[in-house]
């Protein structure tokens, strides 16, 4: 089959000829229709410091995908051949405390899928029984492709409760823009998103947010006023892993303000937490999905009407993927889709 490989340490991709893969008694093989390109794909291209110290090549990128099962192993009992799957890209053990709880999202011995193991960039991907999502009811292929980052920003919107409360998001980058539309269609009252990027900007007002603020220029405690706010916003979901944009969100915080924090700094982040303190915020990592209730989340949000269409912005095929990941890589879009149908 071809896939999308990182045949050796260092910079570049090859579309590559690799052994079909088969699947084992509780796995799943799966025809791949469409893959979306994430960040972490983006890193492993380049072949930076995170990438050279936790990908092991040779190695089959990619973990956000949808396609049609084609085979099951022997011990597959709930998923058949046909069915169309997402895959959830966290691979767990399924015997830790946290496993053996329910709270799958929690394991401590996590693999990812397209990371640490062969991935979904190719004609044919092999998942566990227990990570693949079917679908049943109709959605849209590429909206099926990015189930994985549309989990994280399910997840992050929905940690606490956003009905009638103002929520401010630092980061229009994919997950920000998806978390802004779900906290929209979850009743907030206010929905302001924050970046410095023009074109990411201008997707967030697609997205239907009530503001979407460049911070290049304008601070944002500026638009209290337009608002009719006072005392601050109510939920915040930090984005972007840019030290500004988490202490600027802790300032803006209104006391008993609740924060979940999905971006990931690149750097150690001074805070003031004795803003923290005596305003009483509270701060709350996300991390993947929670397996499977956000799963169901999803699902349910689409078929209440939720679309995250506009923030699918550029689809290639597979072949084209170099120039795929320019493309994702220039900031200068939304998702972008690779076709292996």
């Amino acid at each position: 089959m071809k896939a999308l490989v990182k045949p050796a340490p260092g910079p570049g991709l090859e579309l590559l000829d690799v052994p079909d893969p088969a699947p084992g008694p509780g796995e799943v093989l799966v025809r791949v229709l469409r893959t979306g390109i994430c960040g972490t794909d983006l890193h492993i291209d380049s072949w930076d410091d995170w990438a050279a110290r936790t990908v092991h090549a040779p190695l089959v990128l990619g973990h956000e995908f949808v396609g049609r099962v084609v085979e099951v192993g022997a011990a597959v009992t709930t998923v058949a051949v046909g069915d169309l799957v997402s895959g959830e890209g966290h691979l767990v053990c399924g015997k830790c405390r946290n496993c053996l709880a329910g709270r799958r999202h929690l394991c401590a011995n996590t693999v990812g899928l397209g990371v640490h193991t062969n991935g979904a960039f190719a004609e044919y991907a092999v998942l566990p029984e227990a990570n693949a999502w079917v679908h049943r009811h109709e959605v849209d292929l590429d909206v099926a492709a990015i189930f994985d980052p549309f989990g994280n920003a399910v997840h992050t919107a929905l940690s606490f409760p956003v009905l009638g409360e103002d929520v401010l998001i630092t980061g229009a980058g994919p997950i920000g823009l998806m978390a802004a539309a779900v906290a929209r269609h979850a009743g907030a009252r206010h929905v302001v998103i924050t970046d410095v990027s023009a074109p990411r900007l201008e997707l967030a007002a697609k997205i239907g947010v009530d503001l979407a603020l460049d911070v290049g220029s304008t601070p944002v405690s500026a638009v209290y006023p337009g608002l009719a706010m006072s005392e601050g916003f109510d939920v915040g979901m930090e984005m972007s892993g840019q030290p500004s944009a988490l202490r600027e969100m802790i300032a803006n915080m209104t006391h008993g303000g609740r924060i979940a924090m999905l971006g990931l700094p690149a750097r150690e982040i001074a805070v003031d937490f004795s803003a923290v303190v005596l305003k009483m915020i509270t701060i709350k990592g996300i991390y993947g999905r929670e397996m499977f209730e956000t799963w169901y989340a999803m699902s349910v949000l689409l078929q209440a009407g939720l679309d995250i269409t506009p923030v699918i912005t550029h689809r290639f095929d597979h072949t084209d993927h170099a120039e795929a990941f320019a493309t994702a890589r220039s900031g200068k879009c939304g998702k972008v889709i690779l076709n292996w149908d």
